[in-house]
């Protein structure tokens, strides 16, 4: 007979309830939050256990934000638990939502969400238990920080852009050369004027931007005459509003470079663990996928055996669609799954559509697909092949191999 133990999780509080294989609720009952109180769960656990003979136990926490984790990765790490095999599952709370609708009488209260979650394990078919080894979480905390931090940076930029048209309307469109770059971000943070930089003398500026952009402008006089002439065409502001936006444009720069810097120390601590993890060698044998990609990947599907098979995983991706069937009929257009880990499938899609550039079977494969429909070809193409791309890490993930183009590894099937 298997212990099922449903955990409703808040921030301070952890609701507990016992089930047996029968369906039958051994008891429930409220924990804190913290050490101590899981402590004291683990015990009850253990007691439930012994009392009722158990073969196994199942404990499931629905994966509320950061609070449910810690509960979660002391129940799977507990020696007393691992005695007597136990297994730990964080449940998507939608999952949880739509089990309940099949107890329609139900109220909406903690204890009753703890049953719930214990009756949904009762009714098994979770294929994913939850944790991973440790430098798998070391590695998600740091990719997950870099995407976010890599989403600061695209806003950033986006509100520096916007506050440089009010300082120079037309430098993006006579400047051919990114405004990101040293020299430029060099120039604009020392507050010129447009009168100053349109009067410049061209072989000083033109020095300039050599100097600021250590010699890597191919033409740095054709730049300084681009520059030039956009300040030239640009509508001139009045002092007290061009002082406030030269402020703001300074400020942002400053912003851009603190995130660029933030970056590059999470891609060393990032390139620490990946050096200490084989798989990362198989997933970057693959034309295309870099340290990022890689490190995206592992991170969020941990250890590969967690997951039954390739299918599993895309699932947890995401990167399934629905059939609709109803006798003799199938619909061909079908949806894609609302549900799955976003963080996996962002960095799936985002290697797919490097590995597609750089390997002649996902390119092949990719263009097919672009050709089948007439509307939302790229997005679409670019979905069904990261979907290919599952299959071929969940391969080389498993059997720990490198990715050889001329030899098609056999679960890669279109």
């Amino acid at each position: 007979m298997k212990l099922f133990v449903g955990i409703d999780v808040s921030s301070q509080e952890l609701e507990a309830c016992f089930m047996n294989s029968d369906g039958d609720k051994l008891e429930s009952f409220k924990v804190k939050n913290d050490l101590q109180g899981a402590s004291h769960l683990r015990d009850r656990i253990v007691i439930a256990v012994d009392k009722h003979s158990s073969s196994e136990i199942h404990i499931g926490l629905e994966a509320t934000s950061v609070y449910s984790w810690h509960p979660a990765m002391y129940m799977h790490e507990d020696p007393a638990l691992k005695e007597r095999k136990t297994k730990v599952f964080t449940i998507n709370p939608k999952l949880v939502s739509k089990f309940r609708e099949a107890y329609p009488d139900l109220d909406k209260t903690d204890r009753l969400d703890a049953w719930v979650i214990a009756d949904r394990l009762r009714f098994g078919r979770l294929t994913t238990t939850i944790v991973m080894q440790e430098q798998y979480v070391a590695l998600q905390r740091l990719t997950r920080m870099r995407f976010h931090m890599v989403h600061n940076l695209t806003r950033e930029k986006q509100y520096f852009l916007q506050n440089l048209f009010y300082k120079c309307n037309a430098f993006t469109t006579e400047v051919d050369s990114s405004v990101f770059g040293h020299a430029l971000m060099e120039m604009l943070s020392e507050k010129f004027s447009l009168d100053d930089i349109a009067t410049m003398d061209v072989t000083d500026l033109a020095d300039y931007l050599r100097d600021k952009g250590r010699n890597r402008f191919p033409d740095p006089e054709n730049v300084a005459r681009c520059i030039q002439k956009a300040a030239r065409a640009s509508y001139r502001l009045s002092k007290v509003v061009e002082d406030s936006i030269d402020l703001v444009l300074g400020t942002s720069i400053q912003a851009i470079r603190s995130i660029q810097a933030q970056l590059k120390d999470l891609d060393k601590a990032i390139e620490r663990i990946l050096e200490s993890m084989p798989e990362s060698k198989c997933l970057r044998s693959v034309p295309g996928i870099d340290r990022v990609y890689a490190a995206g990947i592992l991170a969020e599907i941990g250890n590969i055996d967690r997951f039954n098979d390739q299918a599993a995983v895309a699932k947890y991706a995401g990167l399934t669609w629905r059939r609709h069937q109803s006798g003799p009929f199938e619909a061909e257009d079908t949806k894609r799954i609302k549900s799955g880990n976003r963080f996996l499938r962002y960095y799936l899609v985002e290697a797919a559509n490097s590995v597609k550039n750089r390997d002649d079977e996902f390119g092949e494969y990719y263009r097919k697909k672009y050709k089948e429909v007439p509307k939302h070809q790229h997005k679409r193409a670019l979905v069904l092949t990261a979907r290919k791309l599952v299959r071929l890490v969940d391969v080389l993930l498993r059997n720990g191999q490198l990715y050889t183009p001329r030899r098609k590894v056999n679960s890669a099937k279109d």
